[in-house]
């Protein structure tokens, strides 16, 4: 009777204790807000295992793609206060609250996809993540978004080419300034509404990378794309920074190589992807044209560099930092 009864105690404590730990385990969501078969999509999801794994299932992520946790605008301020604990989330927007990452809103600020890399794991990006992290959005790890280049019905190679052109921009002060800087009209415009504008003229082109062109149709209704990469904007995988800090040492480790695993997972996927679009559009019969030399157009973004500086001089460190960045 004893041994029966110690049994069902040890076995009815053990579950118990079970049951305990379970609920112990922290689970966490994560906004992301592309589909299935994106880059993104799989890296998010690549990170959620990691996390489990690398953790031991003391943390556990849920995904949620396609954006239905909200807008990225929402999502950004969810993960601010800590409604959601984790974004993948492009710079762009997060420029406005912190003006340090409207660093990668310079246009040519980067020479290159690698190079923008480079700028974001040294001295100057840390310095864009703390100022993040303090925001309440600390970036684990960075990944690839791509270059942004020129398409229309006519070739651009130099800045003159651009000159009296309405170009379709995202709704940025220093977007708009970089197409005028070129003698260009610059039309921002909600990006559900450019194909029609293409097609009907309202704007004479547009700019973004290879797989948004081709995914979204805009190769449809234009000829040339033309390889001015002129903004570089990476994206991040975030977590709320209260929510970070509160882990152990040993736990925050395990969360970060997750999302740095997951981010060169991507930055591989993408480079795939964009590749096989680039070709894509070229047996449809996209003219492409590589710019040889790409520093009329930096030349030309002298003024806008003026201005920004000028109402931003503390910036100019972090500036000079990127631009000094081989």
């Amino acid at each position: 009777m004893f041994n029966k009864l110690s049994t069902s105690l040890i076995g009815a404590a053990t579950a118990i204790a079970l049951i305990g730990s379970a609920a112990a385990a922290d689970n966490w969501r994560a906004w992301n807000i592309h589909n299935d078969g994106h880059p993104n999509t799989a890296a998010m999801d690549r990170f959620a295992e990691l996390v489990a794994e690398k953790t031991g299932g003391e943390i556990t992520v849920d995904v949620f793609h396609g954006g239905v946790l909200g807008t990225q605008p929402d999502a950004i301020e969810q993960v601010r206060i800590g409604a959601i604990e984790i974004g993948n989330f492009n710079l762009g927007p997060i420029g406005p609250m912190v003006k340090e990452a409207n660093l990668v809103s310079l246009p040519f600020i980067f020479k290159s996809v690698p190079h923008m890399f480079r700028v974001l794991e040294g001295e100057a990006g840390n310095k864009v993540a703390d100022a993040m992290g303090e925001a309440g959005l600390l970036p684990l790890a960075w990944v690839d978004a791509g270059a942004r280049s020129f398409y229309s019905q006519k070739p651009i190679n130099t800045p003159a080419d651009v000159q009296g052109l309405k170009i379709r921009v995202m709704n940025n002060d220093l977007y708009t300034a970089m197409i005028s800087a070129m003698g260009g009209n610059p039309s921002p415009m909600a990006f559900s509404e450019v194909q029609q504008a293409l097609k009907t003229g309202v704007v004479d082109g547009a700019e973004n990378n290879f797989p948004s062109f081709k995914s979204v149709g805009h190769y449809e209704v234009t000829t040339h794309y033309s390889l001015s990469e002129h903004l570089i904007i990476p994206e991040c995988i975030c977590v709320n920074t209260t929510k970070f800090n509160a882990l152990s040492p040993e736990m925050q480790d395990a969360v970060r190589a997750a999302a740095e695993e997951a981010a060169l997972y991507q930055r591989e996927l993408w480079s795939v992807q964009s590749e096989q679009a680039r070709k894509d559009v070229e047996a449809a019969g996209i003219m492409v044209n590589e710019i040889a030399d790409k520093a009329p157009f930096q030349n030309a973004m002298s003024a806008v560099y003026d201005d920004y500086l000028a109402a931003n001089p503390d910036m100019k460190e972090l500036v000079d930092l990127a631009k000094a960045t081989e």
